[in-house]
């Protein structure tokens, strides 16, 4: 179903769920009215895709659901939309949870395995380490699926690759998915170079730039219509849309989407600083500032340094309890590009070029390019001319799928 359409009859469905949910009204009455008191996007008015209940609330009623959800999936009174749905009579049958599990405290790559969750008593069906696909055992009974995570705009943030393998599952399986958009943090931020196809992993599925400027809905529409999903399946998909939300509007998200982005800085400086997952270099894991901050034992001393120590979300950071020097960003002006001054600098800088970068940076660029330039010295304008060509013919595909103008 289009995306536009839904949006256009969120009224009608308004009315109609009216007629149809009875004794459910005054609850839906009250919640908008908590909404308005208690939203954290006040200024802006922003509803997101699971606020907009009187647009999917009728497309799930008296069927079997499933829901991909975690911690990030609540409306705007801080209730959860599991609780919501239970509270509205939905037939909820299983959750699906993604990296970081249902309650959203997994470290970054830890196994998580299957569950009941202890408030609901719903089963837990894990989509990380070896089932990143639902299964159809997994899926047997669900009339239809329900999709809503926290994107923050970044190829290699795990959510994106969870909603290509629930599309794949759905349609492999007939079942209708229901995508409830949130808005992206760093929605107007179109950069970074596109992921070649030779290095595709879970932490980049498809032939998009770094950053890639999108909602998640957004998104799923273009995984459809460019059929990127198995043997060109595609999904019978339905994106409910945010209200009231433009792309350039400041978001600020009202939970963590992870462990380790606690607050809109790591959120804004996440995709530049990522990078550095790659190398030997720190990103603050183990501390209380996480992706603000940059630092390792091999760069030089300066002002500024930390030790990181096991803690919520790093049981075992990398550098545990050695000093290091780096750089504290937490205080500096929101980026508007993918940086690579700081990752170029602490290269130039650091005591052992043959030590810095691993194996997986290239997996976090998606090219070997980036690397090559850095290591010959090629300069941050020449790296970002070389991506132009690329940026242009993304952004032209893109628009076709756009939903906020």
């Amino acid at each position: 179903m289009n995306s536009n359409l839904v949006f256009k009859n969120t009224v009608l469905l308004s009315f109609l769920l009216i007629l149809s949910c009875g004794s459910s009204v005054k609850n839906i009455e009250n919640r908008e009215k908590e909404i308005e008191d208690t939203s954290e996007n006040t200024t802006t008015g922003i509803q997101t895709g699971a606020d907009n209940y009187a647009a999917y609330l009728l497309l799930i009623k008296d069927k079997k659901v499933g829901i991909v959800t975690n911690q990030t999936g609540i409306i705007s009174n801080k209730i959860h939309l599991v609780d919501f749905l239970l509270e509205q009579k939905i037939n909820l049958q299983k959750i699906f949870a993604p990296e970081h599990g249902f309650r959203g405290t997994a470290d970054a790559g830890e196994h998580i395995v299957d569950g009941k969750d202890t408030k609901t008593s719903l089963p837990i069906i894990s989509l990380y380490g070896d089932n990143k696909k639902p299964k159809p055992e997994q899926l047997a009974g669900i009339d239809i699926m329900v999709f809503d995570l926290q994107d923050v705009g970044a190829r290699f943030y795990t959510y994106i690759s969870s909603l290509h393998y629930i599309m794949e599952a759905c349609a492999e399986n007939n079942i209708p998915l229901l995508v409830l958009d949130r808005p992206n943090p760093n929605g107007s931020i179109v950069d970074g170079p596109l992921l070649e196809k030779e290095f595709t992993s879970f932490v980049g599925m498809h032939q998009i730039p770094l950053l890639h400027g999108m909602t998640i809905g957004e998104y799923a529409q273009m995984i459809n219509g460019e059929k990127w999903l198995k043997n060109g399946v595609k999904c019978n998909l339905t994106v409910i849309p945010c209200l009231n939300y433009k792309r350039e509007m400041p978001y600020s998200l009202p939970v963590k989407p992870s462990p380790n982005l606690p607050n809109d800085q790591s959120i804004n400086l996440y995709a530049s600083l990522c990078l550095f997952e790659g190398t030997n270099v720190s990103v603050g894991r183990g501390t209380e500032k996480q992706f603000q901050i940059y630092g390792s034992p091999f760069l030089p001393k300066s002002d500024f340094s930390f030790t990181p120590v096991p803690n919520f979300g790093a049981k075992e950071p990398l550098h545990k309890g050695q000093l290091c020097y780096g750089e504290d960003l937490s205080k500096i002006e929101k980026v508007k590009q993918l940086e690579l001054k700081w990752l170029i600098k602490a290269y130039n800088t650091t005591s052992d070029k043959t030590k810095f970068f691993n194996s997986f940076f290239t997996k976090l660029a998606g090219t070997k390019k980036l690397q090559q330039q850095i290591e010959t010295g090629v300069t941050e304008t020449e790296i970002r001319n070389s991506w132009k060509q690329g940026l242009s013919d993304f952004k032209e595909m893109r628009k076709k799928y756009l939903i906020y103008q």
